[in-house]
Order: structure tokens, then sequence, then C-alpha cells
């Protein structure tokens, strides 16, 4: 087999050839100097708005690729905003939550004070009748944590009704406010009976009716009425509402009023059972002074 002749140039002799090379153009360009300029004239008038478009091309380019990535920091930094958005937004429905349920309690617990003689036991309005009015609604308490027919229900600053019914973990109030509900009443400052009938369609300017108000009573408009020694259902003493547009009766026997309820029946979140009922045996003891 023949060897491949290999052919080894001196660094030396790349040297002498570089130097020939760079003195023969330099002779060159200085002899024809003339020639040599206007060839460099004509490559620069075509090369030179080749550049220019060629650097127009890198600049919008370079312009498209910076405004690409500008964009995308924007949209980062406005998903980053819109969840740091959504986040305190979140914090204020919770402190507004907080601040509504310590107010609800702040309202329970002065109630509860107001009432000490009673034992209660909180609950909380799970749903109401298809209006704007809780007139009859339902709770989430039931027998099963002590709850009975006929136990009054307070909230606000008194009276919101009575429980009609009754489940294992639910339980049904019917309030003043209810067009089939009669409490009988009595005015605070004289004691003179009356009886609170429910209205629904006279609660929207603010009132239900009194009825069977003696003519002799002694009453003034703002007059408290409270729940009656007399009701074989209520317990005496709670707080219903204010009196006004106080008028005679045809018959010039009794009296009719109107009554401002202390409970707002358009809002109602948070209520106390009362868990002591008024029975036929207890009316009987209060009423029997022989």
């Amino acid at each position: 087999m023949k060897k491949r002749r290999k052919f080894n140039i001196s660094a030396r002799l790349l040297l002498i050839i570089s130097v020939v090379v760079c003195i023969v153009l330099i002779v060159f360009s200085f002899k024809y100097q003339d020639d040599v300029n206007s060839f460099k004239t004509s490559v620069g008038n075509f090369m030179t708005p080749m550049q220019k478009s060629i650097n127009s091309i890198g600049g919008y380019i370079y312009s498209s690729f910076d405004i690409f990535r500008s964009k995308k920091e924007l949209i980062d930094e406005n998903e980053k905003l819109k969840e740091e958005i959504a986040k305190v937004k979140q914090e204020n429905v919770s402190l507004i939550e907080d601040k509504n349920e310590l107010s609800t309690l702040r309202k329970l617990y002065k109630l509860d004070e107001g009432y000490s003689q009673y034992p209660k036991v909180a609950a909380r309005v799970v749903s109401h009748d298809d209006n704007n009015w809780y007139n009859l609604f339902t709770i989430d308490k039931g027998s099963a944590d002590g709850i009975q027919k006929n136990m009054n229900v307070i909230a606000g600053s008194g009276l919101v009704g009575i429980v009609c019914e009754v489940g294992n973990h639910y339980s049904k109030v019917r309030s003043i406010i209810d067009d089939n509900s009669y409490v009988s009443g009595m005015f605070a400052r004289t004691s003179d009976t009356c009886d609170v009938k429910g209205s629904l369609s006279t609660l929207s300017e603010g009132y239900i009716n009194v009825e069977r108000i003696s003519i002799d009573a002694e009453i003034e408009e703002g007059y408290e009425i409270v729940t009656s020694y007399e009701s074989d259902k209520y317990l005496e003493g709670i707080l219903i509402g204010y009196v006004s547009n106080i008028e005679s009766d045809p018959n010039n026997m009794t009296m009719t009023a109107r009554l401002s309820p202390v409970v707002d029946f358009n809002r109602l979140d948070t209520v106390l059972i009362i868990t002591q009922t008024k029975n036929s045996d207890e009316l009987e003891e209060m009423t029997n002074y022989d």
C-alpha cells in the first residue's frame, strides 16, 4: 500500500508568504489607487443601501422582540395584580363578614342581658318564605337542641315570634308580622291590655295593627307595648314595639292604633330562642290572686 504524502509547511514559511502578499497588495493599491477607489465607491454605493435595509430590518426585529418581551412582562404583571386584587377583595369580604358577625353577636349579647331571666339558645335563619319579609322562616335548631313548639323567639331589641313547627334539626318560626299572628300585649307604662295583629299589607309602610285597646286607657303616642301576662303562649314583658296613630273605634268602647315593631323583619340572620314555654299552669298561677 502506498502511503499518502504529508505536506508540512513551517510557520516561518507561512509568515514570509503573508508578508509578501501584504507587500504586493500595498504596492497594487498605491499603483492603481484610482481604480481601487472607484471600485470601493461602486461597492460602497451598492452596499450602503443594503446595509441600511439590513439595519432597518434588524432594528424592526429587535423592536418586535422588545415589544413582545414588554407585552409579556405587562401580561404577567397584570395577572399578578389581578391575583393580588382578588386576594384583597376576599380579605375585605372576610373582614366585612367578621364585622357584621361581631355586630350581630354584640346585639344578641345585649338582648340576652335585657332578658336575663329567661334561658336562651342562639340559632341561625336558614330560609324564609318567598317574599321580602320574614313572616315565616326556618332556623337551624330543632328538638335535638331542646327546641319545642310555642317557644318565644327574640332578636334585635325584642319579640320576633313563636316556634310553630319542630323537626329534629330545624324549626319553623311564625313572626308577629304574619297575617295569622295575634299577640296579647299591654302598655308597659299603664298595663292596659291590647291585641297586636300581624299585617303584611301594612308592614311595607312600617307598622302592624293594635286592636281592642280600652277607651279608658291613658296612653300616648310613642308608648311601649310588651307581651302581656294574659297571653297563653308569650312570656311576659318582651318588647314588641311602639304605638302611634291612636284612634277611637265607632263603638266608642275600644281604640285602635298602629305599632312599629322594634325588630327589622326585612333582615334576620340570627335569633335567640327562649327555651322556656308558658303553659296553662303558669298562666293560672300568674292570674290567681286569691
